[in-house]
């Protein structure tokens, strides 16, 4: 599908997001093997988290879904059955490997895939440690999925993440809750913390001290009614799109304010965005509030702050639309440290560059990022997504300040984590 766009007057008005993708993921995952029955409202729309839940129904577990309900019926930490056919994740990593610490621990073989995009992600980072932990897991060749994991008894480890990564340090802890002892993970630089959260919530025993994460062996998982706060992975595009385009005034309700997520709002507000936090609260251990953007023509008329070392990690999903953002900024902007990116749903750094050079930007590519020169009109193209649904929707934004019209190829792949994205532009 071609979506296209054309540049707007302002945007104006209320945009509600989907649930949060990261945590809809982790509550599905932690009820499925909990006791009881829980309820999650405003769990994600995206195409991941319902292959999340595909894959726990074909591990016999009962879910139940009504609007943005999800009911699950837990089997307890142990009950998970034997699939008759292979898992298909489809594009969700955050499914492959979260999932796979949770399956390492059950006594039954299966096998675990997705699509031509995902079975091109090497998954050693997590082989590695499932391995070390007494695991039997075959990939394909350089460790490329699907993979065979023959699950059982799990060994304790203490392991010290070579990279940072949230969805490695959340397989290794899932894991850990099957192991003979505690499982320690050890993160130099902070990552998200939602699995932490969750774990916490479910009624599994956890502790943090000096950059050392210890998960108890053998909890007895209790039901939960929850409710997931708004992605504010999804905001980004709505607090980019209105810092560029005059009189902008938006209102985002129910954020998730998650103090391992909020460094894009920091980010933003250094950067002199003209933007603030509502009616901030927490529940379930988790923080969320309103945020409020409007345009400011001084905002553009800045450099936007380097992003590198530990920022990278943190903004790492949004880096594709504040490379749009930063080209619109007469100072323009510099990523470092993002070769993560290299191996996302494509090549997201190769994919921002080629992208805003046929929208007429200045962009010199690097091995680990970019460098954005500022202050040059977009003008209309066509886009190439790579069928990556950040890329899709970034470019969407960049479209909204494009002279002429812009051409989104393959723009449906943004059901992968917001359905209803270029719906939710137009009432705004």
């Amino acid at each position: 599908m071609i979506q296209k766009l054309n540049a707007v007057r302002t945007l104006s008005g209320t945009v509600h997001l989907p649930g949060d993708k990261s945590i809809s993921h982790r509550y599905a995952m932690l009820a499925a093997i909990a006791e009881g029955e829980s309820v999650i409202r405003h769990f994600a729309a995206s195409q991941d988290c319902h292959g999340t839940l595909r894959c726990l129904s074909a591990l016999g577990v009962k879910i139940a879904e009504s609007g943005d309900a999800v009911t699950i019926h837990g089997r307890g930490l142990r009950g998970l059955c034997a699939p008759a056919k292979p898992l298909d994740v489809e594009n969700s990593g955050t499914t492959i490997r979260l999932l796979s610490g949770i399956l390492a621990g059950h006594d039954f073989t299966c096998s675990i895939t997705g699509d031509a995009s995902l079975s091109s992600r090497p998954m050693g980072r997590i082989i590695q440690p499932l391995r070390l932990m007494g695991a039997n897991i075959e990939p394909r060749e350089h460790d490329l999925p699907p993979l065979v994991i023959r699950g059982g008894s799990l060994r304790e480890i203490r392991y010290s993440l070579p990279i940072a990564s949230a969805q490695v340090k959340s397989c290794i802890l899932l894991a850990g809750l099957y192991a003979d002892g505690v499982t320690a993970v050890e993160e130099t630089v902070p990552t998200r913390d939602h699995t932490e959260i969750a774990l916490r919530e479910f009624g599994a025993s956890l502790r943090v001290s000096d950059g050392w994460i210890e998960v108890d062996p053998e909890p007895r998982l209790r039901a939960r009614h929850l409710t997931v706060p708004g992605d504010l992975s999804g905001a980004a595009f709505f607090l980019a799109a209105a810092a560029m385009i005059p009189d902008s005034d938006l209102t985002i309700p129910g954020v998730s304010l998650n103090e391992r997520r909020r460094e894009l709002l920091s980010y933003l507000e250094r950067a002199g965005m003209d933007l603030w936090v509502e009616n901030e609260t927490t529940e379930s251990g988790e923080a969320y509030g309103d945020l409020r953007v409007r345009y400011s023509a001084a905002f553009l008329k800045r450099r936007m702050p380097d992003i590198k070392g530990a920022e990278t990690v943190a903004l790492i999903d949004e880096i594709p639309v504040l490379a749009v953002l930063g080209s619109q900024t007469a100072g323009g902007l510099e990523i470092s440290d993002a070769g993560e990116l290299r191996i996302k749903e494509s090549d997201r750094i190769s994919a921002v560059a080629v992208n805003l050079r046929a929208m007429g930007a200045e962009v010199s590519e690097k091995t680990d990022g970019l460098i954005i020169s500022g202050g040059r009109k977009l003008r209309g193209a066509d886009i190439a997504t790579r069928k990556d649904h950040r890329i899709a929707m970034a470019f969407a934004v960049a479209g909204l300040v494009a002279e002429d019209e812009t051409r989104i190829h393959d723009a449906e792949c943004v059901n992968v984590s917001f359905p209803g994205f270029i719906d939710t532009i137009g009432k705004i």
